[in-house]
């Protein structure tokens, strides 16, 4: 009997997607509430993606994974009126603020639609000229399913583009409370494949999946992206009310100990905090393939 509870235990995809479904529905007013500074953390790759993936004028864009849309609506900014964003997400009160804000913005060329990134044959083959994914494929339970869903969307010649987080230790801000709530809450290491937030992050392994899905012209370019708030409090308060892979990992313990956990991770971030700020290190990785074009 001990050495099968020493076991990891099978990762169950199903019911991380639903967690995962519930958790953003739970946290999409929270979310979006941050998209100001999310709009200012993540600014420099998403500009970098876009550049990357020659999103520009006219140009019909595919958002998976698109949160509360802070990134949809600058893509759409991009693409202008002759152009489209279609906005998919598994959470449809994200969605709602994205169309909320759309309109705000005066934009007519977004749309959004409640759509599982592993299910994108549901959308019409050839229909887009550029996928893009914003720290989203990283959570997939089966990336190569995902991205086979985008290039299948893509006209030949398309481009897929993904943000995701390097190493861990070049993303402390991340990588510290996970070290700490894995440690606390006894997890076994994630398994070969399972999603988080830095199952891409390894030296070439998000070139290597681009690839295995069969794109070329493959570029990945790493982006520093300092996480600048006022402190560890609330580099804590934006984790605790936006990062849901935290809130899965400590499902198994009791409330006392999640929140004892909060504060010995603001304790820890507090190596970060000079001169009356915090500036969290973080890097992502901006990759983008192309689909070869038929002759």
């Amino acid at each position: 009997m001990s050495s099968t509870l020493s076991q990891p235990a099978a990762f169950d995809a199903v019911k991380f997607k639903t967690t995962t479904r519930a958790q953003w529905q739970a946290a999409a007013d929270a979310w979006h509430r941050w998209g100001p500074f999310l709009g200012q953390w993540l600014g420099p790759a998403t500009e970098t993606m876009f550049d990357l993936a020659d999103v520009r004028a006219g140009c019909r864009v595919l958002d998976v994974a698109a949160g509360a849309g802070e990134q949809s609506i600058a893509a759409a900014r991009r693409v202008g009126p002759g152009g489209l964003v279609l906005a998919t997400d598994i959470a449809p009160a994200l969605l709602a603020h994205a169309q909320a804000d759309a309109r705000a913005a005066g934009l007519s060329n977004i749309d959004t639609r409640e759509l599982d990134g592993e299910a994108l044959e549901q959308l019409p083959a050839g229909s887009f000229d550029v996928c893009i994914s914003r720290v989203g494929l990283i959570y997939f339970p089966d990336q190569q399913r995902a991205l086979a869903g985008m290039r299948r969307a893509l006209k030949p010649g398309g481009r897929i583009a993904a943000i995701v987080y390097s190493t861990p230790p070049r993303n402390a801000f991340f990588s510290i409370p996970v070290k700490l709530i894995r440690e606390r809450a006894q997890l076994p290491p994630p398994l070969p494949g399972q999603p988080g937030p830095f199952s891409l992050g390894a030296d070439g392994a998000l070139q290597a999946a681009l690839s295995q899905a069969g794109l070329h012209d493959i570029v990945v370019k790493a982006v520093d992206s300092p996480v600048r708030l006022a402190s560890a409090a609330e580099c804590v308060r934006f984790e605790r009310e936006s990062f849901g892979a935290l809130h899965q990992m400590m499902a198994s313990r009791s409330e006392p100990e999640r929140a004892r956990l909060w504060v010995d991770i603001e304790a820890e971030l507090k190596q970060f905090e000079t001169a009356g700020a915090f500036v969290g290190p973080c890097e992502m990785l901006v990759g983008v393939g192309t689909v070869r074009a038929t002759h």
